[in-house]
């Protein structure tokens, strides 16, 4: 018996076809970029961004009107209660904070004494951001000039150590952030090189409070970022971004340069990733703040 199509199921069977020749159209697939990640990334910001001469709560609620969902703080060096209150009174919570003095005081230092005070900030910051509900200090984990790698490799990883069992008393985790400092990759080298050490120096601390808080950006003048988050996958606890160029050798603003974002989504798409991304560019008054966050949106096609 031949089947029956009704005209209710005609109409639907046409309007799903139309609805895919739309999107197979070029016009179309201008408007949609590829493997949008709305849904899946939480914009956070460094509180050093906001750049207006305001309280603390006003700079909160300033990040929060421009589209933010989250702020990092700094620690140490941060007022506990100056930031509860700022919370409070803006409703935007401290997602996390970066460690104030990991520059200047390393773990990779071959003073004992400095690394001592490497680690008593790094627990002094874990404390401070459990004590604001943040989960998670960004950590440079020390800097290529301290020695060879044979030495600072270890050295640090010890050092850091010692704060892990504090990081999972109070469920803070320790974010490291792949920088400028002539460790885990090649500074003078070109741009073919892998997230393999970063993966590896991670791996070394066999838990699940150390992991990554990827700069997409950073680390473009050495390597593709898509396939460096490839790598990293289940390390990557949370995201920085910013721009660069290589062809100018430059940071520049989000969006700015010639970062492939497509290839960054897919990737973030790949190791299923949710979670913050941060913003860390130079920032500015209420009207650039809004300018970064549409920035964000367009990268990562949040809207």
């Amino acid at each position: 018996m031949p089947h029956s199509v009704s005209r209710r199921d005609f109409l639907k069977d046409t309007a799903v076809l139309g609805a895919g020749a739309l999107l197979a159209s070029p016009a179309f697939a201008a408007d949609k970029p590829l493997y949008p990640l709305k849904g899946r990334l939480y914009k956070t910001l460094k509180i050093n961004m906001v750049k207006i001469d305001a309280s603390l709560a006003d700079r909160f609620k300033a990040a929060k009107a421009a589209g933010f969902r989250g702020i990092e703080m700094n620690s140490p060096g941060m007022d506990v209660e100056e930031t509860r209150a700022a919370i409070r009174a803006s409703g935007l919570p401290v997602d996390g904070t970066v460690c104030s003095t990991h520059w200047k005081v390393r773990h990779s230092s071959p003073d004992p004494a400095t690394r001592a005070q490497a680690l008593a900030d790094l627990k002094q910051a874990i404390r401070d951001t459990h004590a604001v509900g943040g989960h998670s200090v960004l950590l440079v984990v020390g800097k290529g000039e301290d020695g060879p790698v044979s030495e600072i490799w270890p050295r640090s990883v010890e050092n850091i150590r010692k704060a892990v069992p504090l990081a999972a008393e109070l469920g803070v985790s320790i974010v490291i952030e792949n920088v400028w400092n002539q460790f885990l990759y090649d500074h003078d080298g070109d741009s073919n090189q892998t997230a393999e050490q970063f993966a590896t120096y991670v791996d070394e601390f066999q838990s699940p409070w150390v992991g990554m808080q990827f700069d997409i950006g950073n680390h473009w003048k050495y390597g593709s970022m898509g396939d460096w988050i490839r790598t990293l996958g289940k390390r990557i606890i949370k995201l920085d971004v910013k721009g660069f160029s290589r062809a100018q050798n430059k940071f520049m603003q989000i969006g700015e340069g010639d970062i492939d974002f497509q290839d960054v989504r897919k990737a973030l798409l790949e190791i299923n990733y949710h979670g913050w991304v941060a913003a860390e560019v130079k920032g500015g008054d209420r009207a650039e703040l809004k300018k970064i966050s549409a920035q964000m949106d367009r990268v990562f096609a949040l809207v």
